[in-house]
């Protein structure tokens, strides 16, 4: 995607979508990127570096000056499917932070002990997590808004999804895990990991925040 019409007065029309094969002259991966220390090459993210590269204009996409469009219209499916993902990561992470509390034992008790300090108890009764009975209604509703009204009928909804469920469904699950919780000898700490990358991956909460705050105002003009 590349601004190809800068004096375009419709600043959403100066973006094209462009396929550019991946064999064409001129393109160079320089290196693969991890996220959070995690490798996940082939696939993933890496460095790509373009020069003088020409590809046919039959490549461009739907036709110049609708990138935006593009991106727009991939964004909201995208956000409801991170939801929809987070929900079942979050779900995961409760049954493992309930195992563990079952089966751990420290200063010879168990840590959901009924006597127990209210500690490892806290979490679970939180439930740290999106998911049922509060998130996944949310998800739901919001792929049936799109469905009803498109793009525009769930917007505000999608972008709290997307900035609120990323952040709700480790950091529990984690602390009671305890050194295990951030090692590879739990899934926890890969699971933290992408899900920490969903608060910016289809825009950063920030932006999120800001049109649900523009959205909600305009119900008042």
């Amino acid at each position: 995607m590349g601004k190809t019409d800068p004096e375009n007065p419709d600043r959403y029309k100066q973006q094209s979508m462009i396929l550019v094969p991946r064999d064409a002259p001129g393109v160079r991966v320089v290196r693969m990127l991890t996220v959070y220390g995690y490798d996940d090459a082939p696939h993933g993210h890496g460095e790509v570096v373009f020069e003088n590269v020409r590809v046919p204009a039959a490549n461009l996409l739907l036709g110049e000056g609708r990138g935006f469009e593009i991106a727009q219209g991939r964004l909201g499916p995208g956000r409801i499917h991170h939801c929809m993902r987070q929900i079942g990561v979050a779900e995961r992470a409760l049954e493992l932070m309930c195992r563990r509390a079952q089966e751990r034992v420290a200063f010879g008790k168990r840590l959901a002990g009924e006597r127990r300090e209210p500690g490892a108890h806290r979490p679970v009764a939180d439930r740290d997590r999106p998911g049922p009975p509060a998130g996944a209604p949310r998800g739901v509703d919001d792929g049936h808004r799109r469905k009803q009204g498109g793009q525009a009928g769930h917007r505000g909804n999608q972008g709290g999804r997307s900035q609120h469920d990323p952040r709700a469904c480790s950091t529990g699950p984690i602390q009671l895990h305890g050194g295990g919780g951030v090692s590879q000898a739990f899934p926890l700490a890969y699971w933290w990991a992408h899900s920490r990358t969903l608060r910016f991956a289809d825009g950063p909460d920030e932006v999120h925040r800001r049109q649900i705050g523009r959205l909600e105002l305009r119900k008042h003009v």
